[in-house]
């Protein structure tokens, strides 16, 4: 058994612990790991190389929990998601890099 399918066994189980049939998040995991494929199936909610205002971050999080700042600072923290001046997006995406300001991201 590969790596990237453990892991995906390892995730499933968590969700099938942590989340109820509506999708919804029932507590945040203290254990590190546990807490990380928490994290990776809530990023999926956010759409690769698309920008989110923190707003409209926080509602696509409450839609899974209600605790949004510490769901999004984990996500932040696990470089799971880039934040720069209030705008967020999944890392490892290009965010759009057409439609920014030209001084974007290097300026603060």
């Amino acid at each position: 058994m590969d790596l990237n399918h453990e892991r995906q066994s390892y995730d499933h189980r968590v969700l099938q612990t942590f989340v109820d049939v509506a999708g919804r998040l029932i507590s945040i995991p203290v254990q590190h790991k546990k807490r990380l494929a928490i994290l990776r199936w809530l990023v999926e909610d956010f759409q690769p190389g698309r920008l989110y205002p923190e707003d409209e971050v926080n509602g696509i999080i409450t839609r899974r929990h209600p605790d949004f700042a510490s769901l999004r600072r984990f996500l932040v923290d696990e470089e799971l998601m880039q934040r720069r001046r209030g705008v967020y997006w999944r890392t490892g995406t290009v965010p759009n890099v057409g439609f920014d300001p030209p001084a974007w991201p290097e300026e603060l």
